[in-house]
């Protein structure tokens, strides 16, 4: 990991779910790429 990275821990802890669910990280790209992410019901914190 390049030195001065930072990630969002709350990805992180996604993108581990994910993969012990066995969904592969090309298939979490894919998903990502795909821009299927429905925020629709998204409702922020503020």
């Amino acid at each position: 990991m390049a030195e001065g990275l930072l990630l969002d821990q709350e990805w992180v802890a996604l993108i581990k779910e994910a993969k012990n669910l066995g969904i592969s990280i090309e298939e979490i790209r894919e998903f990502l790429q795909s821009g299927k992410m429905n925020l629709g019901n998204f409702e922020s914190d503020v």
